[in-house]
């Protein structure tokens, strides 16, 4: 079999559509996570702990103080932005739950679905072998 009637083949599979439709379903649901953890979360959360703003905590490694992030940035100066990686935490952990139900729904109606029946067996040539000998017999 060619390289290439191998790949068709394995694109073919419906696995593979499958992944790549989870891979855009699930980029497209993390920006809204982004979205919603800096939009929205975020903000409540800093206006709770006093008019912080997450997005500006950052600490300076080269023993300067700056009064925010961008004059940081424009000075070059090397920084810990320890709010953005709050916030990607944030984002990580309702990936992870929104994940968790999913699955667990899914686990769930996977496990109340009925049986499929199965369909009985052929008998094999000995089981049938056999029955014709006692059927002969019984006559």
């Amino acid at each position: 079999m060619s390289m290439i009637s191998e790949f068709k083949e394995f694109i073919a599979r419906g696995n593979v559509v499958d992944l790549a439709i989870a891979v855009v379903i699930g980029a497209a649901f993390g920006k809204i996570v982004t979205a919603l953890v800096d939009g929205i979360i975020m903000p409540v959360v800093g206006m709770a702990m006093g008019g912080v703003d997450f997005s500006q905590l950052f600490v300076s490694l080269d023993g300067n103080d700056y009064a925010n992030l961008a004059l940081a940035q424009e000075a070059a100066a090397p920084v810990i932005t320890y709010g953005a990686f709050i916030q990607t935490i944030i984002d990580f952990l309702l990936i992870a739950l929104v994940i968790f139900l999913m699955l667990r729904t899914y686990n769930r109606m996977r496990n109340t679905a009925p049986p499929e029946e199965e369909a009985a067996a052929e008998p094999t040539e000995e089981v049938v072998l056999l029955r014709e000998i006692r059927d002969s017999l019984k006559r």
